[in-house]
C-alpha cells in the first residue's frame, strides 16, 4: 500500500470522452514527489516540441505532492502545468487553498487533461465516480456565480471547485485558475489553456482518508510547528497584515516598484498598506487547509460608488503593488476593486497590472494616443482607467484585446521604442519586487524557467545578517551573512542551494511561507514529515537531489523550444538608476551580472550556453531526456 500518495493519476481526454486511471509506481513517486515534479515529467514525456500552448495537443496538468493534505500547516499545495500560452516556455504555477487535499481525498494525485471538449465541460471527481458534465450553461459566468451554480446542481455545498473565469474563456494569455474564488494558479497563463480546451471547472469531493505511514509523528510535528509559528516574526506578521505587510518596509529601502519601475519610492505607500487595510477594509483573516498562519485577507467596502465581496478574498502584496505604487495609485479601496474583478475574471494581478502601467507609460511618452486607448486619459493614478482596462482586458475588448496578450507582445506590435517600457523576462511581467535592491532575485529572474518569478528562492535580505534566520539554513552550508547587492560566488553558492529548496517545496505541496528561512519549520522537521508520510528512510541529500532533477528537467523543456542563454537576462530598466528614494542612483552592474549567470551555469553543472551536460543528467538519471532530444 502506498503512503503519503494515493498511486493513482486520472487521464481524461476531453476529445474522446475516455477516463482512464493509471498507476505509476513507487519509484516513479520517489523520484518526482508530485507537484512541479509530475508536471516536468509529463510535459517532457508526451508532448510534441513546439506545439501551439492553445492547441489540443498541449494537456494541462493538476498534480498533488507527497505532504499535500498532512495535518500540517502550510501542506495544502498543488501545482498546474502545461506549455504556456504567455511564454512558449515550460508553464507551472502553485496554489494552496483546498482543492488539492480534496483531490488525494478522492483517492487521486493528479489529474491530466487532452484534447479539446467540442462544448464546454466540467469535470466532477466525487471518490471512484469521475464525469465529464455539460457547462454550457456555465459559460460567459463570473467564477462566483460559477461556483455558486455547480455546488447547487450537485447539490453538495462543499464541494471544492477550481475554475476559470472569462478572462480564461476569452484567452486572455495571463488568465490563471482558481479555487474557492480566492485562491489562485497565477502566472504563465494556465486559466487560457484551460479556456482553450474547452474546460470551465474541475469540481472535486473526496471522503477517504489521506494514508501516511506514520500520522502520529506527522501530527507531533505539527503540533510543536503550532506552538511556534506565532512566536516567529515573519509568520506573525504575516497573520497580522498578510503579504501586503511589506509596503513600507519596502517603501522606506527604496525598493517598492513605483511608476513602472522607474522609481523605488511612491508618496502613498502608507495608504496602501497592510497597516492600513487592517485598519479600514479587513472583514476578517482567511487561510488554506489546516493552516492556522491565516495570512489571506478578506476585505470589504460597501459605498454608493464602489462595492467590494469578501468572498472574493483581498488584495495580496503582489496586486497592491502593481495596481497601486506601479500605476501610482494611492486609492486602497480601488485597489480591493481591482483585484475582485480579477478574481471574478481569473486575470493574474501581475501581468496585468504591469500590462497597463506599460500603456501609462507608453501614453505618457506619447506613443499611445487617446484614440489607441478607446479614449481613455491613461495618465499615471488614474484608478478609474485602470478599472475600465481590467474589464477590457478580460472580455479582449478595444485596447483590451492587445493587453490581452501580454505586454511583450503588445509592445512588439505597438513598435515606436515602447519595448523598452516593458518589463519582462522570457515574456513574463516582473512581479513586484525590485532586483536593484537584492542582485539573487535579479539571477533567479533570469533563470527561471516560467519567467520573471520572485518565488525561485530566498530573497536576499534573508540571508543578510546573522540571527536565527541565517541559522536555520545551516544544514546547507549556508553560515555567513551575504549582502544583497553583492554578486560573488557566495551569491550564486547561495542561490543555487536555496533554488533546489524552494523547488522541493512545489513539488512536495509546501507553502514557501512554512519552512525555513521564511517560516519556522525546520529542515529537520521537513525531512522527517517526508519520512512519516511515504514511509521512506530518505535524506536532505535526496530531497535536494530531487529538486535538481526537476530544476533540470524544466530547463531541457525550454531548450527544446527553442530558449537560450540570450532569454537568460533581466530587462534594460533594471540596468538604470532608479530616479528616487534610498537607492536613487542604484543600478545593477551589467557586466557584472551577465558573469554571475554564467558562474550559476557552471555551478550547476551546465555548459556555457546554459545547456545541462550529458554527464549533469546522468546523475540525474535523466538520460531519457537526451535520448529523446
Amino acid at each position: 500500500m502506498p503512503f503519503g500518495y494515493t498511486g493513482k493519476i486520472i487521464r481524461i481526454n476531453l476529445s474522446t470522452a475516455k477516463i482512464k486511471i493509471e498507476e505509476p509506481g513507487d519509484l516513479f513517486y520517489r523520484k518526482y514527489y508530485g507537484g512541479k515534479g509530475l508536471v516536468a515529467y509529463y510535459l517532457l514525456q508526451e508532448l510534441p516540441p513546439h506545439i501551439d500552448p492553445l492547441g489540443e495537443e498541449n494537456k494541462l496538468i493538476f498534480a498533488t505532492g507527497i505532504l499535500t493534505g498532512a495535518p500540517v500547516a502550510a501542506m495544502p499545495r498543488f501545482s498546474v502545468g502545461a506549455k504556456s500560452p504567455l511564454t512558449g516556455a515550460f508553464g507551472e504555477s502553485e496554489a494552496g487553498g483546498f482543492w488539492g487535499p480534496e483531490l488525494k481525498k478522492a483517492g487521486y494525485d493528479a489529474l491530466i487533461i487532452e484534447g479539446k471538449a467540442p462544448a464546454p465541460v466540467y469535470i466532477y471527481i466525487h471518490d471512484d465516480k469521475i464525469e465529464i458534465k455539460d457547462a454550457r450553461h456555465l459559460w460567459g459566468k463570473e467564477t462566483g456565480d460559477t461556483q455558486n451554480l455547480i455546488r447547487d446542481q450537485l447539490k453538495d455545498q462543499n464541494v471544492r471547485i477550481a475554475q476559470i473565469g472569462p478572462g480564461g474563456e476569452n484567452l486572455v494569455r495571463f488568465a490563471c485558475i482558481t479555487n474557492e474564488l480566492k485562491h489562485f494558479n497565477g502566472r504563465n497563463g494556465l486559466g487560457a489553456v484551460m479556456g482553450s480546451k474547452n474546460l470551465k471547472a474541475v469540481a472535486v469531493r473526496g471522503t477517504k482518508r489521506i494514508p501516511f505511514a506514520d500520522e502520529e509523528k506527522i501530527k507531533e510535528i505539527g503540533k510543536r510547528y503550532l506552538a511556534k509559528y506565532m512566536n516567529h516574526p515573519m509568520s506573525r506578521t504575516l497573520y497580522e497584515f498578510g503579504t501586503s505587510a511589506g509596503v513600507t518596509s519596502l517603501n522606506a529601502g527604496g525598493n517598492l516598484p513605483t511608476k513602472n519601475f522607474i522609481k523605488g519610492e511612491f508618496a502613498g505607500a502608507d495608504k496602501i498598506s497592510g497597516q492600513t487595510m487592517a485598519d479600514t477594509i479587513l472583514q476578517k483573516r482567511e487561510g488554506c487547509y489546516a493552516c492556522a498562519v491565516r495570512c489571506k485577507r478578506a476585505v470589504k467596502v460597501d459605498k454608493e460608488q464602489m462595492q467590494v465581496d469578501p468572498k472574493f478574498g483581498g488584495p495580496e502584496y503582489e496586486t497592491i503593488g502593481s495596481f497601486g505604487s506601479l500605476c501610482e495609485i494611492d486609492d486602497l479601496e480601488l485597489i480591493a476593486k481591482a483585484n475582485e474583478l480579477c478574481n471574478r475574471y481569473t486575470i493574474d494581478t501581475i501581468s496585468t497590472g504591469a500590462s497597463i502601467a506599460f500603456a501609462m507609460e507608453c501614453f505618457e511618452k506619447g506613443i499611445l494616443s487617446k484614440d489607441d486607448l478607446d479614449g481613455m486619459e491613461l495618465t499615471f493614478g488614474n484608478g478609474e482607467a485602470v478599472l475600465q482596462l481590467i474589464e477590457k482586458i478580460a472580455k479582449r475588448e478595444g485596447i483590451g484585446d492587445l493587453l490581452a496578450e501580454g505586454s511583450a507582445s503588445a509592445a512588439r506590435k505597438i513598435g515606436k521604442g515602447s519595448e523598452k517600457f516593458t518589463l519582462c523576462v522570457k515574456g513574463q511581467e516582473l512581479p513586484m519586487h525590485d532586483p536593484r535592491a537584492k542582485y539573487g532575485l535579479g539571477l533567479g529572474y533570469a533563470v527561471s524557467e516560467i519567467g520573471a518569478d520572485h518565488m525561485v528562492a530566498a530573497h536576499d535580505p534573508l540571508l543578510e545578517q546573522k540571527g536565527i534566520i541565517l541559522d536555520s539554513v545551516a544544514p546547507l552550508g549556508i553560515l555567513e551573512p551575504v549582502s544583497p547587492r553583492e554578486l560573488t560566488p557566495r551569491k550564486v553558492r547561495n542561490f543555487s542551494y536555496l533554488q533546489q529548496w524552494w523547488c522541493f517545496h512545489n513539488m512536495a505541496g509546501i507553502c514557501h511561507f512554512g519552512p525555513v528561512p521564511r517560516g519556522s519549520l525546520p529542515m529537520d522537521d521537513v525531512v522527517d514529515l517526508v519520512k512519516a508520510a511515504a514511509g521512506w528512510d530518505t535524506s536532505l541529500w535526496e530531497i535536494m537531489k530531487s529538486a535538481e532533477r526537476v530544476i533540470n528537467m524544466a530547463r531541457m523543456f525550454n531548450i527544446r523550444e527553442g530558449f537560450t542563454r540570450e532569454d537568460d537576462t533581466i530587462p534594460e530598466r533594471l540596468f538604470e538608476p532608479l530616479e528616487n528614494g534610498k537607492l536613487q542612483g542604484h543600478a545593477i552592474p551589467r557586466e557584472e551580472f551577465q558573469q554571475t549567470v554564467e558562474m550559476y551555469y557552471a555551478f550547476v553543472g551546465w555548459n556555457e550556453e546554459g545547456v545541462p551536460s550529458k554527464t549533469k543528467l546522468a546523475e540525474l538519471e535523466l538520460d531519457w531526456i537526451a535520448e529523446k532530444m
